[in-house]
């Protein structure tokens, strides 16, 4: 299992917003999980990534202990993320923000970048090319010197996965990234995701409310509800789930029916 967490809990101010959560990713997998607003999802990630601290429980990745490592030690683990809002330097172009993204990985350090020495030329090069290909990869690279916070928010959203892509992760962690986007945009990030996993070898872990988008990429589903896993499976064994049916999909239909 590339990412294991066993009883993880997670309190604030009295109220348990994870209950003894049980969950994996396994390597070179594409997985989701869902449930109603306020279960927790977010929560989940931001424990994972060093944001929050639960106070119980066990998380490891590549079977390294990373339960309250800081945020960019977890980075450097191999775990990189994306955020329900998009989060993007705001006075600095695409390919600088996705450049930020190698910070986790360079090794001049300060003595290296007032002096200029070789070793810090050739990795500020380094890190170019690896800013290109992301930005190649996910198709913003013509966009390279506009403000990143100047382009259209579908482009926003591919900065920030060509940024997390630039960490050189094993897993990345999307959260609702089609938030936002038209039918047109959302399909163009099935096969992203896609190919993240199969081009990049990257393993996929999403939070996403469009059932549809999960049920066509997912292989996995975990299913929270009030910071508990009520279930797990394939996308038809999670589909077909009385308990998620009644928690997640049976609110969807309701608001439909209204």
């Amino acid at each position: 299992m590339l990412l294991d967490l066993e009883q993880v809990t997670l309190r604030f101010a009295g109220n348990t917003v994870l209950d003894k959560v049980d969950f994996g990713v396994e390597a070179g997998s594409l997985a989701s999980l869902i449930g109603p607003n306020g279960a927790g999802k977010t929560s989940l990630f931001n424990s994972i990534t060093g944001f929050y601290r639960p106070q119980e429980g066990r998380i490891e990745f590549n079977g390294e202990r990373i339960l309250r490592r800081k945020p960019h030690k977890v980075t450097q683990f191999g775990i990189a993320r994306t955020f329900q809002n998009v989060r993007l330097f705001r006075e600095m172009s695409v390919m600088e923000n996705v450049m930020a993204g190698m910070h986790c990985r360079t090794r001049s350090g300060a003595f290296g970048a007032v002096f200029r020495t070789p070793g810090q030329r050739a990795e500020e090069q380094y890190i170019a090319e690896v800013a290109h290909d992301c930005m190649r990869f996910v198709g913003i690279d013509e966009y390279a010197d506009r403000l990143a916070t100047n382009l259209a928010y579908g482009y926003q959203r591919l900065v920030e996965i060509a940024r997390a892509l630039a960490t050189q992760p094993q897993l990345i962690l999307l959260d609702e990234p089609a938030a936002g986007l038209n039918g047109t945009e959302k399909a163009a990030l099935v096969e992203l995701i896609r190919r993240i996993r199969d081009e990049r070898n990257v393993a996929v872990l999403l939070i996403e409310h469009d059932m549809g988008l999960v049920m066509q990429v997912s292989e996995h589903i975990h299913v929270l509800d009030y910071g508990r896993i009520i279930a797990k499976g394939t996308a038809e064994q999670v589909k077909n789930d009385p308990k998620v049916i009644e928690a997640y999909l049976g609110q969807e239909d309701e608001e439909m029916a209204l």
